[in-house]
């Protein structure tokens, strides 16, 4: 998934005639914090709500001002990992999308963003999530999907992070069933270490429902 993938067909550009209430109103419209300003293609750099409040002038055009625009973008061409990145490192709002040339095409906003990544990452997908914690030399891709495969299962999507200290890395898994405990028993059998396991609305929850509701009609009887 690319930037371009990403734009926003709703979220304005703001000229230099603009005035600091107009970036405001938008702002407030959209739930945001930064729009970017654009001349003609020619994009000039973001202007945040605090940088406003700070000119205290609102009325008045935004070219009026000496503005300190910072210029933050990806291209194009750029992977979502790359947006997320530069929006979570610089607390962005909006993320300025240019072309090859430097041109500006648009921007992507941190709402749509995020639900775009849910759905990479297919969090709205039914099934369950667990965690192994794996030293970091026998780290093999291929053959925890193939332990995954093996219990019936498939990998929705994989998440690496490295333990601050040491050599280890925790590898969160979504997987396409709620009932994760033939997975589990396959990890088991290869020696993996399972750090934690979450199911949801998944089988184990189904079953404390029912022995709850079969102690609640024992003691009615």
């Amino acid at each position: 998934m690319l930037a371009k993938d990403l734009l926003s067909d709703v979220i304005p550009a703001l000229k230099t005639s603009d005035s600091g209430m107009d970036a405001l109103n938008w702002m407030e419209v959209f739930r945001v914090s930064h729009l970017p300003i654009v001349n003609n293609t020619d994009f000039l750099g973001l202007i945040s709500d605090t940088d406003i409040y700070d000119l205290n002038m609102a009325d008045e055009p935004l070219g009026s001002h000496e503005l300190s625009l910072f210029k933050p973008y990806v291209y194009y061409s750029q992977h979502i990992y790359d947006v997320i990145e530069i929006a979570s490192r610089l607390q962005l709002t909006v993320i300025p999308v240019l072309d090859d040339n430097k041109e500006f095409m648009g921007v992507i906003t941190q709402s749509d963003l995020l639900h775009r990544f849910v759905d990479l990452i297919a969090a709205h997908t039914p099934g369950g999530i667990l965690e192994l914690e794996i030293k970091e030399k026998d780290y093999s891709l291929p053959e925890i999907a193939r332990i995954i495969e093996d219990a019936e299962a498939k990998a929705l999507s994989f998440y690496l992070t490295q333990q601050e200290h040491g050599d280890r890395l925790n590898v969160t898994i979504k997987l396409n069933r709620s009932d994760i405990r033939p997975v589990l028993s396959a990890f088991d059998r290869y020696g993996y270490q399972v750090k934690t396991t979450y199911v949801g609305e998944g089988a184990n929850d189904i079953k404390a429902r029912e022995n709850y509701d079969a102690l609640m009609r024992y003691l009615d009887t």
